[in-house]
């Protein structure tokens, strides 16, 4: 067996190019994640067998990156959310950079962490109980951190969420 020293190739950047049948796969499963491999085989008017085929590679190729559940946060106990813009410190951003993305996107109260270039190195969108628990959170888990420079919180009053997006790593 050959082994190479070489790193892997990054992913392109580029679109992966779909087919009909793959975009409406897609199409499809944004609309309803839980659609049965029968469903779905329906809807595009071909076997099950190659339905499923269709399906296991767009998820091997990348374009499928996971099947979720979108969650009510207020059955929660979470009905308040917010939109924090977090800005680090300029010393040692590479690696606050990615401290501080591993050490938000675990916290329960995270709904999405999102990696920016402008005024704001992160958006972070939040859901919590009430204004003590966000307060408490900025100040515990943003604030406190060394490599933060500043925060901003903006409340969300509503918001619709299209599709999931892939992660930003």
């Amino acid at each position: 067996m050959e082994t190479s020293s070489e790193a892997p190739e990054p992913q392109s950047l580029r679109a992966p190019a779909l087919d009909r049948v793959d975009a409406h796969i897609v199409q499809l499963l944004s609309a309803d994640g839980r659609m049965t491999n029968a469903e779905l085989a329906g809807h595009l008017g071909v076997a099950a067998s190659t339905a499923h085929a269709r399906l296991r590679a767009l998820v091997d190729r990348g374009v499928i990156t996971g099947f979720h559940a979108s969650v009510d946060e207020r059955m929660l106990g979470a009905g308040l959310q917010a939109v924090i813009g977090v800005t680090l410190r300029p010393s040692g951003r590479r690696e606050s950079i990615v401290e501080f993305a591993d050490r938000v996107r675990v916290l329960p109260q995270v709904i999405q962490v999102f990696f920016l270039g402008g005024d704001d190195d992160f958006l972070l969108h939040i859901a919590v109980a009430d204004s003590s628990e966000m307060r408490e959170f900025v100040l515990e888990h943003l604030s406190a951190q060394a490599s933060v420079a500043s925060t901003r919180t903006s409340i969300v009053f509503d918001y619709h969420r299209n599709s999931v997006a892939a992660s930003f790593r």
